[in-house]
């Protein structure tokens, strides 16, 4: 495929992925039934100042990016669109998608909005331009201070809930459900959404180890681990 056509295509993934993840966040919001850290702040922070839920979510991730700086993170086309897309596309379902009057449809809702997190994420990780601003501040923590990469993510997702909470966001069994089931939803489809045929290509590893056993018969050693990208927004 000329490389050309195989970046165009892979910007359209990357729009659509986030395009999607915009509309999760939206349904989880409509569900009233709790949502996912950085939107509890979202929401929090709706009630400070006289914003639509995705402008503050474009304010606060550009705002993130700003932190990046000290961190010493270099934000690539992927990271910025992540900040510029989301949010208006959160308006855009929020405007358009009511709040169910039944409990059962709450519940449905939320959980369409998690089946669709899980698609939209391996969507947009996979086309192959990086993740989102949030997900660059857990990363810049654990390379500049040397802290765990669970480690980061615990303290950063823990404070924002909190701090959220207290300015009036959702938490509910939504929040709980998010933070425990993202993670096994999105790992499974990322190789999917990476096997396109305009997909980006992974960077050649380097050659395993190798030791003699016998003469003239080498076994290679252990390959190296996969890295399991971080999926939390």
């Amino acid at each position: 495929m000329p490389r050309s056509l195989a970046l165009s295509l892979r910007s359209v993934q990357l729009l659509v992925g986030l395009f999607l993840y915009g509309a999760s966040v939206a349904l989880q919001v409509r569900a009233v039934l709790g949502v996912s850290s950085w939107t509890v702040l979202t929401q929090g922070l709706e009630h400070v100042v006289p914003w639509s839920f995705g402008v503050v979510t474009v304010v606060s991730s550009l705002v993130i990016l700003l932190l990046w700086i000290p961190l010493r993170q270099r934000p690539g086309i992927g990271t910025l669109l992540n900040a510029l897309a989301i949010g208006p596309a959160a308006d855009l379902v929020l405007w358009l998608v009511p709040t169910p009057g039944t409990l059962v449809g709450r519940v449905l809702l939320l959980a369409a909005s998690l089946a669709l997190l899980a698609v939209a994420t391996a969507c947009y990780i996979g086309a192959g331009f990086g993740t989102g601003a949030r997900d660059g501040l857990m990363v810049g923590l654990h390379e500049r201070f040397g802290w765990p990469v669970w480690a980061a993510r615990t303290v950063v997702e823990v404070t924002v809930v909190v701090v959220g909470w207290l300015l009036g966001g959702d938490v509910g069994i939504g929040t709980v459900v998010a933070a425990f089931a993202i993670g096994p939803m999105v790992q499974p489809l990322m190789p999917v959404f990476r096997r396109f045929p305009w997909s980006p290509v992974p960077e050649a590893r380097p050659a395993p180890a190798t030791h003699r056993t016998a003469p003239d018969t080498l076994v290679a050693g252990p390959p190296p681990a996969e890295s399991v990208p971080d999926v939390s927004r």
